[in-house]
C-alpha cells in the first residue's frame, strides 16, 4: 500500500498539469492515444537522458563551491542532456498528423515533459520518500512541464513559419536548456546558499512566459476560424 501511496503521489502532479494544458487547447483536443504517445515517449527520454548525465559526469568533476564548474554541470551536463533527449522525443513526435496547429507544439511539449518527470518523479520518490514527493510536486515536475512548454513554443512557430522550421525547434531546444539550467545552477551552487530563491522567481516568471504563450498559439490556430 505504502509503494501506491508513493507512485500515486509521483504521478498526481504531472496528472493535474496535463489536464490544466489539455483544458488550455481552445480549438481542437488531441486524441488519448496521442497524448498516450507523447507522454510514453516521455517515459523513454529518460534513457538517453541518464547515459548521457553519467558519460559527462565520469569526465568532469563536482564542486559545488566552483561556480564555474557548477555551471558546467547545470548547464551543459544536466539541462543539456535532459533537454536534448526530450526534444529529440517532440522532434519525433511532431511530424504526427496530430500535430495541426501552433498550440500542439506547446501540449506535446508538455507531454513529453511530464513523461520524463513521471519517470525521475519514482525514482526520487522511491529513493526519497513522502517529504520528497511532496517537495517536487510544487518544483521539479512543474519545471519540466515550464521548460517543455517554451520549447513547445517554438515547435508550434516552426509549424507556422516552415522556411526557418529548423531555426526555430533549435530556439526552442535552447531556451529549454537555458531555463532548466539557470534553475538547476541556482539550487546547485553552494557559495551562496540564499540565491536558491532565485530558482523558484525563475520559475514564476518562466510561467509568465507559458501563459503569454498559451494565449499566442491559440489566437493563431487555424481551427479558430472553423
Amino acid at each position: 500500500m505504502k509503494i501506491l501511496l508513493l507512485v500515486a503521489l509521483a504521478l498526481a502532479p504531472g496528472i493535474a498539469i496535463a489536464v490544466y494544458f489539455f483544458v488550455k487547447d481552445k480549438f481542437e483536443k488531441e486524441p488519448l492515444s496521442a497524448i498516450f504517445i507523447s507522454f510514453v515517449l516521455g517515459c523513454f527520454s529518460v534513457v538517453p537522458a541518464i547515459a548521457l548525465e553519467w558519460f559527462f559526469m565520469s569526465k568532469f568533476p563536482t564542486a559545488p563551491t566552483n561556480i564555474a564548474i557548477t555551471a558546467v554541470n547545470a548547464f551543459v551536463i544536466i539541462a543539456g542532456a535532459e533537454e536534448l533527449s526530450k526534444y529529440l522525443m517532440l522532434r519525433f513526435y511532431s511530424k504526427s498528423s496530430n500535430f495541426n496547429e501552433p498550440y500542439d507544439g506547446i501540449f506535446y511539449g508538455v507531454m513529453v515533459s511530464l513523461g520524463f518527470a513521471a519517470v525521475e518523479n519514482i525514482m526520487y520518490v522511491a529513493q526519497g520518500g513522502f517529504a520528497v514527493g511532496l517537495l517536487r510536486m510544487f518544483t521539479a515536475v512543474p519545471a519540466h512541464a515550464m521548460f517543455g512548454a517554451i520549447m513547445g513554443y517554438y515547435f508550434g512557430l516552426a509549424w507556422v513559419d516552415k522556411n526557418n522550421k529548423e531555426k526555430h525547434m533549435l530556439r526552442g531546444l535552447f531556451a529549454a536548456i537555458l531555463l532548466h539550467g539557470a534553475y538547476d545552477f541556482f539550487l546547485l551552487q553552494e557559495n551562496y546558499p540564499g540565491l536558491g530563491f532565485v530558482s523558484f522567481m525563475g520559475l514564476f516568471l518562466t510561467w509568465k512566459l507559458v501563459r503569454k504563450a498559451i494565449i499566442t498559439h491559440n489566437s493563431i490556430s487555424p481551427n479558430k476560424l472553423d
